[in-house]
């Protein structure tokens, strides 16, 4: 970002030195004060708008920095600076090919003007793997067979093989990476903020903290009263459905001088040890599919049974332990 920022202000500093309506100042007649048209002007017409067309792009790319708006934008955008390696890479391929290709036929007899020459092949080759080649000059190429049958192969290497294989790269890269992709958009949207803050007023910040209301008690549900310094969304019932309540209840005095009662203590134990003795449960039917499946394999499963009730009476003996 501060690269782009840099180069889109030396672009800006190339503009006020190139501006042709500078240069035109006190060079044109009364009826026009601020015109381009004189000849000192249109002598650094093209060169200006070199630089406005850089500034313009750098200026949008800096814009996406508003991306972090959105947590999906910015991980689209994040998304799309890490693949532009892959994109760079095939850029490589593909401009390797098309010189090998223009080396090529520049070799050979024939007399198509748009082969021409190794300029003039690099730019044929290139419109012919965009798909910008005109099929009146197919038509010509096929007055030559070789330089047909090169344009063929070159089809077949430039456009079928690099181009899926550039899709093949972009989805496996994508795939890699798509599971951090939102926590690395909400880390930069974070950064943001965090950069941010030192700009906002203590008065403005002292609003927003009240607009939260932190120090009301949430409700876990309806008429359960929660604690306090948190902000409560709501959301359907059945989108994230869970099974086992993650709240542990005791009753009782809530003052933090109060201890925890024993009795809840050791029920918690017991749902622990219980828990336990599930794991180890499924511990032991794991192994006893997992023998199963090997002796199977080796024996056709005729000595299964008995290993699987010693695998199971091992389970019952580490349970009653």
């Amino acid at each position: 970002e501060e690269r782009m920022s840099m180069s889109l202000l030396c672009c800006l500093l190339v503009m006020l030195g190139l501006e042709p309506i500078l240069r035109c100042i006190g060079r044109t007649d009364g009826d026009h004060l601020f015109s381009e048209h004189c000849p000192e002007g249109e002598a650094v017409v093209f060169p200006y708008s070199i630089a406005a067309c850089a500034a313009m792009v750098l200026y949008f790319l800096l814009l996406t920095d508003l991306s972090v708006v959105s947590t999906m934008l910015s991980a689209l955008s994040l998304a799309a600076s890490r693949l532009l390696s892959e994109v760079a890479l095939f850029t490589v391929g593909l401009a390797f090919v098309v010189v090998m290709f223009a080396c090529a036929v520049s070799t050979l007899e024939h007399d198509d003007p748009d082969f021409d020459g190794v300029p003039r092949s690099v730019v044929s080759f290139v419109r012919m793997a965009l798909g910008m080649f005109d099929g009146k000059h197919f038509d010509l190429m096929s007055e030559f067979p070789a330089l047909q049958a090169a344009g063929f192969v070159f089809v077949i290497v430039a456009v079928v093989f690099l181009g899926n294989l550039l899709i093949a790269q972009l989805a496996c890269a994508y795939q890699a990476r798509y599971e951090d992709l939102v926590g690395f958009a909400r880390l930069g949207r974070g950064g943001v903020l965090i950069n941010t803050m030192p700009s906002v007023s203590r008065a403005r910040w002292a609003r927003f903290l009240g607009s939260l209301r932190l120090e009301e008690r949430l409700e876990f549900g309806e008429g359960d009263i929660g604690l306090a310094g948190g902000v409560q969304f709501t959301e359907p019932a059945g989108e994230h459905a869970t099974t086992r309540d993650s709240i542990r209840r005791y009753g009782g005095s809530t003052s933090p001088a109060e201890p925890w009662p024993k009795e809840h203590i050791s029920s918690g134990e017991e749902i622990d040890r219980l828990e336990r003795i599930e794991r180890l449960l499924e511990r032991g039917m794991k192994r006893t599919r997992g023998r199963r499946g090997d002796q199977g394999a080796s024996s056709g499963g005729s000595s299964w049974p008995e290993h699987s009730g010693a695998s199971g009476s091992s389970a019952v003996m580490s349970l009653s332990d």
